[in-house]
């Protein structure tokens, strides 16, 4: 008996001591490593120092193009962190807007050859679309988009079939998203040249869904498939399938609810709005991640098909406000913080690009 409890106690003082030896490493270790190992690891701080990043365009080497809203930098970002550098400031956007300033961006799909990028802004007068070649001029696409103090909507993307889909919010203007001749509140769908194709569902028109407040997020599942987060107000935020001239509701219904005998569009899932507040969304294997503003994390939804089932989210509360999370080319994702944007609580080395594997 007298043996055990001696190996006991020695056990309990080499815990100790290893436990001890664990603080003093994470003391020591700087807060970006630290709070790394505290999501056990798996995250890593690819970038800091940032002013409200919002829109994540992947070039064909792995590095990738990130805009700030707030500044109408654009800084190119080495794939694995270690370079960080501005490469153009856009000119025009107003940087004093509201929610609005320098938004999504994009790359045109035949980068390689055109090196043509995309982005949504705020100007003085408008929200526009633009592309350019880095450090080169604007040339405007589509121009005369309402802006507002919130809702501008602006994520970009290119959908497997060529086309650029971009997300316009209703600006508080509720009415706008039922008014078939208002882009606002709409996801539209144009030629890589800003001209309406021939397919769109309504005749000479870029819309190609409506009835939306404001969407954050697009993004394809592997059957081509497109899937939108949507902010509500103060009940629901919604989880979209997108289909092709459908109106999903706004200002008449928030999350669920009568859809008039067919004539709107429910959500796939729903979540309260301290849940969520949901921003950019990206797309791995069968899983969808949706940043989260309110709610402080990366949601996490498992598609099957055209239904989706909630999993358990990643990183909650552990580095604030979650704006953009971006599928890099090496399969990981990027995700973006937004707590300089007024609304959060920045702390040293805020705002942030994350890296999950």
């Amino acid at each position: 008996m007298g043996g055990h409890l001696a190996n006991a106690r020695i056990r309990r003082v080499l815990r100790g001591l290893v436990l001890l030896f664990a603080v003093s490493i994470a003391v020591g270790c700087g807060e970006d490593e630290s709070r790394d190992r505290a999501d056990g690891g798996s995250t890593r701080t690819i970038a800091t120092g940032l002013q409200v990043p919002w829109g994540i365009a992947f070039l064909p080497g792995g590095d990738a193009l990130v805009s700030e809203r707030t500044t109408g930098r654009i800084w190119r970002i080495s794939r694995d962190g270690s370079r960080k550098r501005t490469v153009m400031r856009v000119p025009g956007v107003d940087t004093q807007s509201g929610e609005g300033g320098l938004l999504g961006l994009a790359l045109s799909p035949s980068y390689a050859s055109d090196g043509l990028v995309y982005a949504y802004f705020t100007s003085d007068t408008d929200n526009r679309i633009v592309r350019f070649q880095l450090g080169g001029g604007l040339r405007p696409i589509l121009t005369g988009i309402r802006r507002g103090d919130i809702h501008d909507g602006g994520r970009l993307a290119f959908g497997p079939d060529g086309k650029l889909y971009a997300s316009v919010g209703e600006t508080g203007e509720r009415e706008l998203a039922q008014d078939p001749r208002s882009p606002n509140g709409k996801i539209l769908r144009m030629n890589p040249d800003g001209s309406v194709p021939p397919d769109n569902p309504f005749a000479d028109s870029l819309v190609w869904t409506l009835g939306h407040r404001n969407v954050e997020g697009l993004a394809w599942d592997s059957s081509g498939r497109l899937w939108a987060s949507e902010f509500g107000e103060n009940e629901f935020d919604e989880l979209n399938l997108i289909r092709r001239g459908r109106n999903y509701g706004w200002p008449e219904v928030e999350g669920r609810g009568p859809t008039d005998g067919g004539r709107f569009t429910n959500p796939v899932l729903t979540w309260s709005t301290s849940e969520a507040s949901p921003s950019g969304v990206a797309i791995r294997s069968d899983d969808l991640y949706i940043g989260a503003l309110q709610g402080q994390a990366v949601l996490r939804v498992r598609l099957n098909g055209q239904s989706a089932q909630k999993l358990s989210p990643l990183l909650q509360e552990a580095y604030g406000r979650i704006r953009t999370v971006e599928r890099a080319p090496d399969g990981s994702l990027w995700v973006t913080t937004s707590n300089r944007d007024g609304r959060g609580s920045p702390e040293p080395g805020d705002d942030r690009i994350l890296r999950l594997p």
